[in-house]
């Protein structure tokens, strides 16, 4: 409220000190026709010079501030993917029997260029990957996500991250799998129904872990090309892939 009075006793006095200028102006040259002449170009210029304040300059501003901003974020980004994300991701690959969708992933190079990884993000965006909770190994992955847990906590502290609604989206599902698997005791005798819970978890939170890996790579490749060859050589897709470079 008083930030309020304060600006209203500004602008009341910003208002007064430009009626006071003209009245000097007035008694010193009495020229009321000069003074209206200049009064109403003024005027008029108001509707441009918010044009240019408001929709261009502000929205050059705001958009500079979010490239920042997701500069930033994408920082974290890669935090997550190094410590926990790729290890993730690796282990809900073995949910997945036929590998069909997820050997394309695999194939990720240096020749890729934005069309093949909009292409690519489009199609694991249509529809989730073929998981199945038993075809893998349920009771290594809740130890996996018990054991990371910590970190994702870490990151949910991170207030920027509010800020980029795909990647929080991203940390609820897998915390949800997390508490999912977590209060189950006995994960090997699980009811069909049960199972095909856990499978829809599964996807859900493995569909999303993908679209944002896709999208962190595809920020690699146009900004750090030092990573992205690193990020190539541990490429959780990819069966055959290490870090050890064996040929130049």
């Amino acid at each position: 409220m008083k930030n309020k009075v304060w600006q209203i006793r500004f602008g009341l006095g910003l208002v007064v000190l430009s009626a006071l200028m003209y009245l000097l102006h007035f008694l010193l040259f009495r020229e009321p026709h000069h003074i209206f002449i200049y009064l109403v170009g003024d005027i008029a210029f108001v509707p441009i010079e918010v044009l240019l304040v408001t929709l261009i300059i502000h929205q050059l501003l705001t958009r500079r501030e979010k490239i920042s901003m997701l500069s930033k974020l994408n920082m974290v980004i890669g935090v997550f993917f190094n410590d926990i994300g790729t290890e993730l991701l690796g282990s809900l690959a073995g949910f997945d029997a036929t590998r069909q969708d997820l050997d394309l992933l695999g194939d990720i190079d240096a020749k890729w260029d934005d069309k093949r990884f909009g292409e690519l993000r489009r199609r694991f965006a249509g529809r989730p990957c073929n998981l199945d909770s038993r075809s893998g190994d349920l009771a290594a992955l809740k130890r996996l996500l018990l054991a990371k847990r910590p970190g994702l906590m870490d990151l949910l502290r991170n207030g920027n991250l509010l800020e980029h609604q795909k990647f929080t989206d991203m940390l609820w599902a897998v915390f949800h799998l997390t508490d999912e698997l977590q209060r189950r005791g006995d994960l090997a005798d699980l009811p069909e129904a049960d199972l095909d819970h856990l499978t829809g978890d599964l996807r859900r939170a493995h569909q999303r872990l993908v679209l944002q890996w896709l999208a962190y790579m595809r920020h690699l490749k146009a900004n750090y090309p030092y990573l992205f060859s690193l990020a190539i050589r541990t490429n959780p897709f990819n069966p055959e892939a290490s870090p050890v470079i064996e040929r130049a």
